[in-house]
């Protein structure tokens, strides 16, 4: 009779299991953000966004700011990360050493679309007008992970025939897109990439004046970064977080204005960063 009860103890317990889900224990959903422009403030603009995802889950939704891309990647690898919010590049190259995955991509009022644009810019002081007249000069990308920050740039002039690796006098990695604008505004570098959007942005804060700058190249469509989740988190809660996302909407987003919304999106979205690192000849597991 001892036998018997201690089995059926047992499978009421694997019963409760199965009635109470593993998401049921998760107290606090980590939410990872890339550092586009100074962390104190991607937190606060971004915590409209955190308290929506709270109300929606039914949980503490916390933001979390590394310093660089391959901080947030790490924080996903290591699980002090549940959802992050990665550049197109930083996700390709995520996936090689993390179990993470896309599930969601950010569409803004002011953008209208889910995809984005890289950019090389110049004051209009340096003489610089086309990629030929970066030769010798002093050259800034973002992140060696950032894909408007330097893998689309560096293989677009490639492309035209620049070779980053010898033919510009200096080359150094900022760290922020927000940084590069500042650096070629103050006469800091002769030129640098950046995104598109986040130019903007740093020109609508007053960190820029459009009249000072110069478009030297420009990239054919990015696809927008992604929002990702780690692989293991438990199903329904993946069910749920994807929801509560698809449910942002009309709320302050970073640097970028009002959000209109997030699409569903997938791994197979970002195949076109993969082939445009292959260009590069890159081996993205070496990269980490």
């Amino acid at each position: 009779m001892k036998r018997r009860s201690v089995l059926t103890h047992a499978t009421a317990l694997a019963a409760s299991a199965i009635a109470f889900p593993a998401m049921a224990q998760q107290q606090v959903l980590t939410v990872g953000l890339i550092p586009s422009e100074d962390s104190r403030a991607m937190i606060a603009n971004s915590q409209a966004m955190m308290d929506m995802l709270s109300k929606a889950l039914g949980m503490p939704v916390k933001a979390f700011v590394a310093a660089d891309y391959n901080g947030v990647i790490e924080a996903l690898r290591s699980k002090r990360l549940d959802v992050a919010y990665l550049g197109p590049f930083s996700y390709v190259l995520g996936t090689t050493v993390a179990d993470i995955e896309a599930f969601a991509v950010a569409e803004t009022k002011k953008a209208g679309r889910t995809f984005y644009y890289s950019q090389v810019i110049a004051h209009k002081d340096s003489g610089i007008k086309t990629v030929n007249d970066l030769k010798g000069k002093n050259f800034a990308f973002v992140d060696p992970s950032s894909t408007s920050g330097h893998l689309f740039p560096k293989a677009g002039l490639i492309k035209a025939g620049f070779n980053p690796d010898k033919d510009f006098g200096r080359v150094i990695f900022s760290g922020s897109h927000d940084s590069n604008a500042i650096a070629v505004q103050n006469k800091k570098v002769d030129a640098a990439a950046i995104a598109d959007r986040i130019l903007d942005a740093a020109i609508a804060k007053g960190l820029a004046k459009r009249e000072d700058l110069v478009v030297v190249w420009k990239s054919d469509p990015i696809p927008e970064s992604p929002t990702v989740w780690r692989k293991d988190l438990p199903a329904d809660l993946k069910k749920r977080v994807q929801a509560a996302f698809l449910q942002v909407k009309d709320i302050p987003w970073s640097d970028q204005g009002l959000l209109n919304g997030f699409h569903p999106t997938n791994d197979a979205a970002y195949d076109i960063i993969r082939d445009t690192a292959k260009s590069l000849n890159l081996d993205l597991r070496k990269m980490k």
